[in-house]
């Protein structure tokens, strides 16, 4: 999933200080799995925010909505009607950076500020515990490497076998607590019966689809009307 976290209360306070009416826009599906953005966190976030405003000095309405999935345009029907009847003049979007942009696509006119700050493609290890586990290089390795992918759980992004930094324990040097990915590499082609298949060198990554060329486009002819 995209996980994302709230960005501090002060700083939507200096954005939204000066508008009279704000609606928080929640998104019910990653940001919502990782408890930043879903309704539960919209309906929470708003008072916060009002309260936090009128300390401040600062009269601002503040209402909420969730929507399926803000990074479609198919579910913002409801939205204009919304921003009409209720006088939005700002919307704190709490969906990933990708939902934000789509948003003020579809509104040109009106103020949006992102209310969450983007962070990664992770996985949930525990209650209220999400770990990066893609970079969406464009080049997947992970049947070379059991699963387990180096680029984003090895603080260097090596590609072939541990760094010289490699703790006695398995962890790495950059983060003690956090086990070497390599070590993680070994252990599943061990316990795979294939741990022979590491001895061959991976190439450079081929960064040539990823967003380092620019802004990337996927196009499926065959779902296309």
């Amino acid at each position: 999933m995209i996980a994302a976290e709230w960005k501090p209360i002060p700083e939507l306070v200096a954005k939204v200080s000066g508008h009279k009416k704000v609606l928080v826009a929640g998104c019910a599906t990653c940001v919502a799995e990782c408890a930043a953005g879903g309704e539960r966190e919209a309906e929470t976030l708003a008072p916060l925010l009002t309260l936090a405003l009128a300390e401040k000095g600062h009269s601002v309405d503040v209402v909420t909505v969730t929507l399926e999935r803000q990074c479609e345009f198919e579910f913002y029907n409801e939205i204009p009607d919304l921003l009409e009847t209720e006088e939005i003049d700002a919307v704190v979007s709490l969906a990933c950076g990708i939902g934000v942009q789509a948003f003020m696509e579809w509104f040109p006119s009106v103020r949006v500020y992102p209310g969450v700050n983007t962070s990664a493609l992770v996985i949930r290890e525990a209650p209220g515990v999400w770990t990066a586990r893609c970079e969406a290089c464009g080049d997947c390795i992970l049947d070379e490497t059991f699963g387990i992918c180096p680029m984003a759980r090895c603080s260097k992004g090596i590609l072939n076998g541990p760094c010289g930094g490699t703790s006695n324990e398995g962890k790495c040097e950059v983060d003690s607590d956090t086990d070497c990915a390599w070590k993680l590499i070994v252990e599943r082609g061990i316990q795979a019966g294939r741990v022979e298949d590491l001895m061959a060198v991976r190439k450079a990554k081929n960064y040539s689809n990823s967003r380092h060329g620019g802004p990337k486009r996927i196009v499926r002819e065959d779902l296309q009307a």
